[in-house]
């Protein structure tokens, strides 16, 4: 699934001096690139990791296309030598049918799971690794959703039980955070994020559905039992 890439960098270090002369000229300029060649490899023997596992595991982190000009500086390489690795890496990685591809995109290099392998990527990410939130988190999450901005004791006192961690466990999701303080007991505040809206779709609060028809009748006589235990 690679394309064919033209070289086009790094044919070499010519100084205009190719005519070799009496005087060595030509000799002196052949042994300074065999000492450049030899100077590349005492760099891989003299700090671990060769050019081409440097790469990997540089990209393996990036969530970004990385620049070659970038790879180059960091690795203290010259920047053919890091193009010619990484367009190696992409060819025997498609030639070994690996289930990931070494892709240069957007002005940079970033791996990418293979196309092929999408399906099998896509039933992971939804039924293996998304972690749904218990009962208790989602109850509480609602109460903060209608009540915000709230304070711990009043979630609390609406569920009935103890939700200091549930709200941590909300605040570290990033669907819940700190909305300053009550001014009059100093207790924190918490409301929902912009996370919150984005995972349920919404593009404000505005969309949530309304709770009416699904309250008890006798609602403000157990609001004005919250407020006298919060």
């Amino acid at each position: 699934m690679t394309s064919d890439f033209t070289d086009g960098l790094g044919d070499g270090f010519a100084d205009g001096t190719a005519d070799g002369t009496a005087d060595g000229t030509a000799d002196d300029s052949v042994g300074g690139e065999a000492e450049v060649a030899g100077g590349e490899e005492e760099f891989e023997e003299s700090n671990g990791p060769g050019l081409r596992a440097c790469l990997e595991a540089i990209l393996l982190v990036a969530d970004e296309p990385v620049a070659e000009v970038l790879l180059a500086q960091v690795l203290e390489r010259p920047r053919h030598a890091v193009d010619a690795a990484l367009r190696e890496l992409a060819a025997e990685y498609t030639a070994d049918g690996r289930g990931f591809d070494l892709r240069e995109i957007a002005g940079g290099w970033r791996f990418y799971t293979r196309e092929d392998c999408a399906p099998l990527v896509e039933r992971f990410v939804r039924d293996g690794q998304e972690v749904r939130l218990t009962q208790a988190a989602l109850e509480t999450l609602a109460v903060i959703a209608y009540r915000q901005p709230v304070s711990r004791a009043r979630v609390s006192a609406v569920r009935g039980v103890n939700c200091d961690g549930v709200i941590r466990t909300l605040v570290l999701r990033g669907l819940v955070a700190d909305s300053g303080t009550d001014p009059e007991s100093g207790a924190i505040l918490y409301r929902t994020t912009g996370y919150f809206l984005e995972r349920l779709g919404m593009a404000s609060l505005d969309e949530l559905p309304d709770l009416a028809p699904f309250l008890p009748e006798n609602i403000e006589d157990i609001e004005d039992n919250e407020r006298t235990r919060a």
